[in-house]
């Protein structure tokens, strides 16, 4: 993960730089199948990503990754790089936005981007406990046993009660398929950096309105993206309560790093460069 943190990072560097042709997501069958592509022009290798979603089904995301260079191809289970590329790109807004010395980090979801968030998250900050909240209380505490083994040095919990899962956490990654606002602000901490992942399409909403409203930051993997894609920016936006010009690239963001304070948010809806950088450290390997 620590690879992988460091790889996507380069990445939106690489893309704010221009040096990415990155094509807008095609979206067939209204959402049932995906195709995102990238192509970084100063190695002049491409990445290929086709991905089936049904959100009745487990595993909800199917993929496959195709990667390509000068005389060489890799092809690979795009469901694990998604799951690896979400939970870096939460790395490095969490490494960029989260109090220095934050140890609380509460993952609400407990699907397939669960546990690779709590990785992301662990590999930038020393968390020393982790909250998972879900619907089904059984499969919280199961991910809550399986993650206790691999970090046996953190203290894990789980339940099914958002608003007690965030109340005093410094950290929160949102990775469900929700079409509500999962809690409301006043239930989160003064001082609290929140991710969204889940949420990819118009119709689908993680964060409530009034937390956009008044997070002093809040990041975008890419604007032109998440006023396409994210329902939660797109509400806030069209309403008014967010003004489009106090959205900031996250490839920005690293350029200038700014001062954090009060609530931040990180919003993804992912970009074909994550992929990239992922695709291309296994090439490499």
């Amino acid at each position: 993960m620590a690879a992988a943190v460091d790889a996507v990072r380069e990445a939106f560097g690489e893309l704010r730089a221009g040096n990415f042709v990155l094509p807008a997501r095609e979206v067939f069958g209204d959402g049932a199948v995906l195709v995102m592509s990238a192509y970084h022009s100063p190695t002049r290798t491409a990445v290929v990503k086709t991905i089936g979603i049904a959100l009745d089904q487990v595993p909800a995301i199917r993929a496959t990754v195709v990667w390509t260079g000068a005389g060489e191809q890799l092809v690979a289970d795009g469901t694990s790089i998604t799951t690896l590329r979400t939970g870096a790109v939460v790395g490095v807004a969490t490494d960029l936005l989260a109090a220095a010395d934050a140890t609380r980090l509460t993952v609400i979801g407990t699907g397939a981007q669960s546990a690779d968030q709590v990785r992301a998250v662990l590999a930038v900050r020393r968390i020393a406990e982790v909250t998972l909240v879900g619907r089904d209380a059984g499969k919280a505490a199961a991910l809550a046993r399986a993650l206790s083994e691999e970090f046996p040095e953190v203290k894990f919990g789980s339940g099914t009660d958002i608003d007690a899962g965030v109340g005093d956490a410094e950290v929160i990654c949102c990775a469900t398929s929700s079409s509500t606002p999962l809690f409301r602000a006043d239930a989160l901490p003064e001082r609290v950096h929140v991710n969204a992942i889940g949420a990819f399409r118009p119709t689908m909403s993680e964060l409530p309105r009034d937390l956009l409203a008044s997070a002093s930051l809040v990041v975008v993997d890419q604007e032109e993206a998440a006023l396409e894609e994210s329902g939660e920016v797109i509400d806030a936006v069209e309403s008014g309560a967010l003004p489009r010009t106090s959205l900031l690239a996250l490839g920005d963001a690293l350029a200038d790093p700014p001062t954090p304070s009060g609530r931040t948010v990180f919003k993804s809806v992912g970009l074909g460069p994550q992929d990239w950088a992922i695709a291309k450290l296994l090439a490499e390997s």
